[in-house]
């Protein structure tokens, strides 16, 4: 893909980006959603977010990909189920991680 090709794909994703986006507004015109589509709203992010991380995790090129940064990610998990602040949560997901990778 040369660079004038690049430039015109981030444009064209760009636009359509912004028109997905303002189709909410125009559609809904200022009225609420009900609390039922409300409440899957809410739910969507995190899932989102959540897939991404599993997929960086594991995902390689074509093959899964089973190393430290799973360990890291379960001590992560772990410790949002305590309720850990996040720096905590990001500092022992990493020191799990990097211990992983040094005996392993």
């Amino acid at each position: 893909m040369t660079g004038a090709t690049a430039w015109l794909v981030v444009g064209i994703v760009g636009a359509g980006t912004m028109a997905m986006k303002s189709v909410g507004p125009v559609v809904l015109g200022g009225r609420t959603l009900p609390d039922r589509a409300m409440s899957v709203i809410s739910l969507l992010a995190p899932a989102v977010l959540a897939a991404l991380i599993v997929t960086q995790t594991i995902g390689g090129n074509h093959h899964y990909v089973f190393d430290a940064r799973l360990a890291g990610l379960a001590a992560a998990a772990i410790a949002l189920r305590f309720r850990a602040p996040l720096l905590v949560v990001v500092v022992l997901a990493a020191a799990v991680t990097a211990v992983v990778r040094a005996l392993f």
